[in-house]
């Protein structure tokens, strides 16, 4: 029998892994809305220090004795049976409940309940869809995989018509949610260590699409083929966004200015809806940009409102985010992980002005490093010189048969000069020993990399 976790209301919820971008927002939620909450992690971590400020204990470790007393468990796919905590509350009879499931359930029953999904730029997208509902008079319940200082912090508690998050493919977890507006970014590879291939990615896009009823939407960028196809043979309503003559909405008078940030007309279906100006760069800001749009002429926002909130959207920490000036070097943190997403903040580095332009990058597990070595080997042409550090294992154990160094040959074949840094500290003695004032720095990954950027704006001559 499935577990409800509005039968705990009041009562303890331990969540196994807190310090995770997603775990760490759900936390804070239940705290707010009437749960006691605790928690553990591997590592002590930013996210485990901001819910200790807020009250929430949190066992840095795993350990059996962690989830005594509590009354129901929750834990993400990346927890296994095996974790000692899960085996206790099993052996003990505690409930649990998957990190996805509990969305689902927070989810259920609001009639506007938008499930961002893609491979990526879903954190920068169900960032923008906050603010602007919220400037437009909107009062949506957030959950963003990511921090957003305009709602301060990952989650909002907001009215019961409204919801907003972020809905991964991995683990096929966001068939689990309950959308009644379901956004289809882009379809990739990635979590080729769970899907077969890229035909089996897009068939539980067609899964995800299915779960929204009749008088719902999916959304989906048209100019993507297998995310227009989900879209157009979806049960329900639909809308495509994007740069071609097929796509619905699609930006009219488009130019970018000298730092890469787009203004253009929104047209649906030759409707002006109004006009828009992003602060911040890329066409792939501006293609998210558009998916929000639709998503708030559905809803029915004011548009004017709407383009203003868009104007003053800065972006999400960890999306390209400037973290300090050090010896006259720019540095900058990304979350991407995968080949598009480093491409495209490769590429916004590259428009602004520098002398060499830097990349460091902390490949996250193995199996996507393996999976997708060649597409990675023709990731960084943007760069001038690239760092890559140890593999983060994250879940995986190490095979033993995939290294950092393995990258290198075939990346110096492109000419990009490319070193192995295996540790942050290797990195940061590395870069101040060759970089120069006038140069640009970006750390790539969705691990614990932008831990460097933290210790080189520590370090010496910094300025923010």
């Amino acid at each position: 029998m499935a577990v409800s976790i509005f039968d705990f209301k009041g009562k303890r919820a331990h969540f196994i892994g807190i310090g995770g971008s997603s775990m760490s927002g759900l936390a804070g939620y239940l705290q707010e809305t009437g749960y006691t909450v605790t928690g553990s992690d591997r590592t002590r971590s930013h996210k485990t220090d901001h819910l200790m400020e807020k009250g929430i204990t949190v066992h840095i470790g795993h350990a059996a004795e962690n989830v005594h007393g509590a009354d129901v468990i929750v834990y993400s796919a990346a927890i296994p049976q095996s974790n000692p905590e899960r085996a206790e509350a099993a052996r003990l009879g505690i409930p649990q409940i998957e990190r996805c499931d509990l969305i689902g359930q927070l989810m259920e029953g609001y009639p506007f309940a938008v499930g961002v999904s893609g491979t990526h730029g879903k954190t920068t997208t169900t960032s923008m869809l906050a603010q602007a509902f919220m400037q437009a008079g909107a009062d949506p319940t957030i959950h963003i995989g990511g921090e957003l200082d305009f709602i301060g912090g990952s989650t909002h508690v907001g009215g019961d018509h409204d919801f907003i998050c972020e809905a991964c493919e991995y683990n096929a977890s966001f068939l689990r949610f309950k959308p009644t507006v379901a956004i289809i970014l882009n379809i990739d590879e990635d979590h080729l260590d769970f899907y077969r291939d890229i035909d089996d990615i897009e068939a539980a896009f067609v899964k995800y699409a299915a779960l929204v009823p009749k008088d719902g939407w999916v959304i989906a960028w048209g100019d993507d083929e297998r995310a227009e196809r989900v879209c157009l043979n979806a049960s329900c309503h639909s809308m495509t966004y994007g740069l071609g003559k097929n796509c619905m909405l699609r930006p009219e008078n488009l130019t970018y200015d000298e730092q890469g940030r787009a203004s253009f007309t929104a047209v649906l279906n030759g409707e002006v809806l109004g006009d828009f100006r992003l602060n911040v760069p890329s066409e792939a800001n501006m293609l998210d940009a558009l998916a929000v749009i639709c998503a708030a002429h559905i809803r029915g926002l004011d548009m004017a409102k709407v383009a203003e909130a868009l104007a003053n959207f800065v972006g999400a920490h960890r999306r390209f985010e400037l973290t300090s000036v050090t010896d006259g070097v720019k540095c900058y943190t990304d979350y991407g992980h995968n080949p598009a997403e480093i491409r495209n903040a490769l590429k916004i580095a590259s428009m602004q002005p520098h002398r060499t332009l830097w990349s460091v990058w902390q490949p996250h597990t193995y199996s996507r490093t393996k999976t997708l070595f060649d597409q990675f080997v023709e990731t960084f042409d943007a760069a001038d010189r690239l760092l890559i550090t140890d593999i983060m294992g994250a879940r995986e154990a190490d095979p033993g048969d995939i290294k950092s160094e393995m990258l290198l040959e075939p990346i110096r074949a492109r000419g990009v000069d490319a070193v192995v840094t295996p540790a942050f500290d290797d990195a940061e003695a590395y870069l101040r020993a060759h970089w120069q004032p006038g140069d640009i720095m970006v750390s790539h990954g969705c691990g614990d990399i932008d831990l460097l950027n933290e210790q080189i704006a520590n370090h010496g001559d910094t300025k923010r």
